[in-house]
């Protein structure tokens, strides 16, 4: 079936099923988009992307194996014209500016796609940035902050799966001291009172995520 050139091109990255037949319903509805490929995690959005070159792409964040921001950064490397919107339940700013720095041209929460996502789609075909008023208020809030090092982030991940100073410590092969060093940083970027609320505000902001065990 051939697809006329005048309607914009899409293609849906969501380890959800549920999810993408919702979307497709959405998108072909209206009498200017096409839904063109479908894809369950960031591997095989690299290959539809490639097969099918999309004019829009839709990408979710947590998805098994590669995740939507390093297909992103894959996508990006190989077609820098790429327009991609990351559709995702997380509002923490470090995650929206992992994203807008890999190269995302719009940001949407999946609770608002049925209020949002159209008119987002037709805005970043048509060349422009799309992020909502509370992510751009939730940059603007933590626009001036220090950022975690890549050891910080590293010692926040493993208080968050409860390991204590000394384990932290061997794991990395640091000394407990270094450690206690880190965690005082910590305490002081994030404007935490204790470790139980650093790592809240470190999942909340998206600096460090949950992993469930695979099964």
């Amino acid at each position: 079936m051939n697809i006329s050139p005048n309607l914009i091109r899409i293609l849906t990255v969501d380890d959800h099923a549920l999810l993408r037949e919702g979307i497709a319903a959405l998108v072909n509805a209206e009498p200017d988009m096409k839904l063109v490929a479908e894809a369950s995690n960031g591997e095989e959005a690299i290959e539809k992307f490639r097969s099918h070159r999309p004019d829009v792409t839709l990408m979710d964040l947590q998805m098994p194996g590669l995740n939507g921001i390093e297909a992103i950064n894959r996508i990006q490397s190989e077609f820098p014209n790429a327009r991609i919107i990351v559709l995702t339940t997380y509002t923490g700013d470090v995650q929206v500016l992992r994203a807008l720095k890999a190269g995302a041209r719009g940001y949407i929460l999946k609770g608002h796609v049925h209020r949002e996502l159209l008119e987002a789609i037709r805005a970043v075909h048509a060349g422009q940035k799309r992020i909502p008023p509370e992510i751009a208020a939730e940059l603007a809030d933590h626009a001036t902050d220090d950022e975690l090092t890549l050891r910080e982030i590293d010692v926040l991940r493993l208080i968050a799966a409860g390991n204590a100073n000394k384990l932290i410590a061997d794991r990395l092969s640091i000394g407990e001291a270094t450690v206690k060093g880190h965690i005082t940083n910590i305490l002081s970027k994030l404007g935490a009172s204790d470790r139980t609320h650093a790592v809240t505000i470190g999942l909340t902001r998206g600096i460090i995520e949950l992993h469930t065990p695979q099964k």
